[in-house]
């Protein structure tokens, strides 16, 4: 299965406790269809000291996110869209708005 959504792309999230946020994706977990975004639904973690963390305690890192629950932003709308795909004259694929018909994929 592939997603709308890929590494880089800045999104809103529409559900949970952190509705409304906006963040940059900084991983896609395809097996779990999940995502990380940075800085947004940090959890704790005990981790034991090792030789590259000798004091060991608790760290706080990013937890994972359904796919379902963010949305692309638009650079045009400046929010949350739903959006299509659309194959250009040179036989590229790029997503397309679907609100106000901007390319979101630059290049």
């Amino acid at each position: 299965m592939s997603l709308s959504i890929k590494k880089g792309d800045m999104v809103e999230i529409r559900s949970g406790k952190h509705r409304g946020k906006t963040g940059k994706i900084l991983k896609v977990l395809c097996e779990e269809n999940s995502v990380l975004i940075e800085k947004l639904n940090l959890v704790k973690r005990h981790s034991r000291p090792t030789k590259s963390l000798p004091q060991g305690g608790i760290v706080e890192k990013e937890g994972s996110i359904h796919y379902s629950n963010v949305l692309l932003l638009c650079p045009k709308c400046k929010r949350g869209v739903r959006t299509t795909s659309k194959i250009l004259g040179d036989g590229s694929k790029v997503r397309v708005c679907r609100k106000c018909k901007e390319l979101i994929d630059k290049g």
